[in-house]
């Protein structure tokens, strides 16, 4: 194998790493945590505009689950996937990723079944707690993404058939941005009906919130990753097996 082919597989490696690990430590740690990223008084002319749904008098905080914070970077890694290594590589690591979701679900399930071995556990009521919000989120999450990421992929190409591979910016935002409005809508609203959200998530104007927070917060994160992704792509474009299409 040659020093460069042993190089693209590494990168190749790196980027699938960064995808899987995001992917599966967000479906762990899932709902079991919301965090406020923010919480802002607004101002007069803002607070006219901002809907009474999404904010607490003059007062809008951003929440969102903990397993959001890493769900974002798969999308960033998927971009630059299709980017240098094409939309084939890049459908694969998607469904690779779904395989590794239900490896992860199989495994989990194992342990659940096999008796406890009892005054040896150190943490049972922990598992036992993690397992049960695991299993609706896991579940939750695969259905989304898998819808979610398959529209990046498509997406991302073709915009980049369309601009003839020209305007980066345009391609990671704009696959990036719907498909993670996809993504937020249909997460929360299958653990809203499986009843994997807190007590406070009672009626469908709360879980209109959450997916507002939700979506929010990643595509600001999308925007924050464009330079990101033209960095990416500076430094890698010399390992880029996706030059025609």
């Amino acid at each position: 194998m040659d020093s460069f082919k042993l190089k693209r597989d590494t990168l190749f490696l790196f980027l699938s790493g960064i995808f899987l690990t995001s992917l599966v430590l967000g479906n762990v740690i899932g709902t079991t945590k919301f965090v406020t990223i923010f919480t802002l008084e607004l101002p007069t002319w803002l607070l006219a505009l901002t809907p009474e749904l999404v904010r607490n008098g003059s007062s809008y905080t951003m929440s969102v689950p903990a397993g959001v914070i890493a769900y974002p970077f798969t999308f960033l890694a998927t971009d630059l996937v299709s980017e240098l290594f094409g939309r084939k590589r890049a459908q694969m690591l998607v469904w690779v990723g779904f395989g590794m979701n239900v490896f992860m679900l199989l495994l989990m399930s194992i342990n659940h079944w096999l008796p406890n071995s009892a005054g040896v556990s150190g943490g049972l009521d922990l598992f036992e707690g993690v397992y049960q919000f695991m299993v609706g989120n896991t579940i939750a999450s695969m259905i989304a993404y898998l819808i979610a990421q398959s529209v990046d992929v498509r997406l991302y190409h073709f915009w980049k058939r369309l601009t003839k591979g020209k305007h980066l910016w345009l391609r990671n935002n704009a696959s990036t941005t719907v498909s993670q409005l996809v993504d937020s809508t249909a997460i929360i609203t299958i653990l809203y009906l499986a009843g994997n959200l807190g007590d406070a998530i009672d009626s469908v104007g709360a879980v209109v919130i959450l997916i507002i927070n939700s979506y929010l917060f990643k595509f600001f994160f999308a925007l924050f990753d464009t330079p990101l992704m033209y960095l990416g792509v500076r430094l890698l474009q010399n390992y880029d097996e996706d030059k025609v299409e």
